[in-house]
């Protein structure tokens, strides 16, 4: 495991595959800072001890007994009946894990990113703001009065494979493990079947131990006209609107190939306003 503060205050731990960047702001930021590292040590073999239960279908009910993988578990649980493995919300749970421990007095607001994925929390008068490169000058905003505290982005050109064709899908939820699973399912959704200018591979021949096995993930997208961009990204736009109105989710930016929709209206904005954490 390695931890250090970067030059600008924030802090950097990294193990693996896992690389969280962190701030907090408030007088007990260091300890706080502490606090993250301490749980960051063995975080990593939690996951590695469960791994096969992790990858396991959700609906053959693997059974879990860490905090994260039970996390991860309770995360997916909504999509009973969808091909998913607590694997999708992997991210976004450590990043929940580790936020969890920084909650203390004196913190005013805080996060944690792994990855794109991210645990936020907002003390009394606080919010937190991000932008989002594929939206051009938009950004995400959380506020302390709406209950969502986790953000993440899904995509075929993303670290994960995805069974769609969307550059990205950048989702709010009450928590980063939430948002993880959802960003995912969306992201798969914006597609085009059977598409000629849509490159797909097994994602086992692309990573030997994936959870996907033999499932065709996307690893090339040649370039659509507007009708097509459109039709795919309604297909994750109506998907995301059911999961809009089941309250699992505060609202979706949905981007291809420069076309972009959004379901939801609380926390996106397409113009930059206002100040931004560089997370």
């Amino acid at each position: 495991m390695q931890a250090h503060l970067l030059a600008d205050g924030r802090l950097h731990l990294h193990h693996g595959p896992i690389d969280l960047i962190i701030e907090a702001f408030g007088a007990t930021k260091m300890v706080a800072y502490q606090r993250a590292r301490q749980r960051f040590d063995g975080l990593l073999q939690e996951l590695v001890d469960e791994l096969a239960e992790l990858r396991t279908p959700l609906d053959l009910v693997p059974q879990v007994n860490g905090d994260i993988a039970q996390q991860m578990l309770a995360a997916v649980r909504p999509f009973a009946g969808q091909l998913v493995t607590p694997m999708a919300a992997v991210a976004g749970a450590v990043a929940d894990a580790v936020l969890a421990e920084m909650k203390i007095e004196g913190i005013d607001k805080a996060y944690v990113n792994n990855g794109g994925d991210v645990a936020v929390y907002l003390g009394e008068n606080q919010s937190f703001s991000s932008a989002i490169p594929e939206a051009g000058d938009g950004r995400v905003v959380l506020e302390r009065a709406l209950p969502w505290r986790g953000i993440a982005t899904s995509g075929w050109r993303g670290r994960s494979h995805s069974l769609g064709i969307a550059d990205s899908v950048t989702v709010i939820a009450k928590t980063a493990a939430q948002a993880d699973v959802v960003a995912t399912m969306i992201a798969n959704m914006v597609d085009l079947a059977g598409h000629p200018s849509v490159d797909r591979q097994a994602a086992k021949d692309l990573m030997p131990d994936s959870d996907l096995g033999r499932q065709k993930v996307t690893v090339g997208v040649g370039a659509l006209c507007r009708s097509e961009k459109v039709k795919a990204l309604q297909n994750g736009q109506a998907y995301a609107e059911t999961l809009l109105q089941q309250g699992l989710i505060g609202g979706a930016l949905l981007s291809l190939q420069g076309e972009i929709t959004c379901v939801g209206g609380a926390g996106f904005r397409l113009d930059k306003t206002g100040e931004e954490q560089h997370v």
